[in-house]
């Protein structure tokens, strides 16, 4: 990326990163021209590529601003402090609702690029991804008392289960247009109920042939 770009104004850096999330938000990155997010911006597309080489620079710095921006907001929800990881996962998607409400376009880039398959940029979204939350995950885990759920419980599986899921819901109520965050809350407390029914331990479930606990190698997903 051009120093410029850093030289540039607070408010000309945020103008052309806001055109970026809303472009790239709307489409995917094959259908993401650089000279409608230069229109959005304000700016000659010549101008735009004198501040990102192409296209995948440009895409690529976003992301790692939102991984850096979610894993913050993350931290002030505190969901990497629990003991409890239905607390975890509530605060995380406490956390994620924030920013989709307060930065609608970065939010719904956040989600669209976890999806996106491209094979010029996939790997490369995979590895800053990793970067920030692998370990982050893994501190989940170890910070979790296993006795809490059922005995036999595979935790790592239950883990990228109950992310995956959440990552799935937010990418489908971001998809309908206007996110309706009260929709939201209801959904996600009752997904979060129907998982402590099932993974919880209880006088039932008790007996069950015991687990050794948390594989952490196994984790190898995103945040909370």
């Amino acid at each position: 990326m051009n120093d410029k770009f850093f030289a540039l104004p607070q408010e000309k850096q945020q103008a052309i990163l806001n055109a970026g999330y809303r472009v790239f938000s709307q489409n995917t990155y094959k259908n993401s021209p650089m000279s409608q997010i230069a229109g959005a911006a304000g700016i000659s597309k010549s101008l735009l590529f004198h501040y990102f080489r192409n296209k995948k620079e440009l895409y690529l710095f976003l992301w790692d601003n939102c991984a850096r921006f979610t894993l913050d907001y993350l931290n002030r929800y505190q969901c990497y402090e629990q003991r409890d990881l239905f607390e975890s996962m509530y605060r995380g998607m406490q956390a994620k609702m924030a920013i989709l409400r307060q930065y609608p376009d970065m939010g719904r880039f956040t989600i669209r690029a976890f999806y996106e398959t491209d094979p010029e940029i996939s790997a490369a979204i995979q590895e800053i991804s990793s970067r920030y939350f692998d370990f982050t995950a893994v501190h989940t885990l170890l910070n979790l008392e296993p006795q809490q759920f059922r005995p036999g419980l595979d935790i790592p599986m239950m883990y990228r289960d109950m992310y995956l899921a959440s990552e799935g819901y937010l990418w489908e109520m971001t998809q309908r247009g206007d996110v309706d965050f009260e929709q939201m809350e209801t959904d996600f407390s009752r997904l979060m109920d129907f998982w402590k029914s099932i993974y919880l331990r209880t006088p039932e479930n008790a007996e069950e042939p015991a687990h050794s606990g948390p594989d952490t190698d196994a984790v190898q997903d995103g945040p909370t």
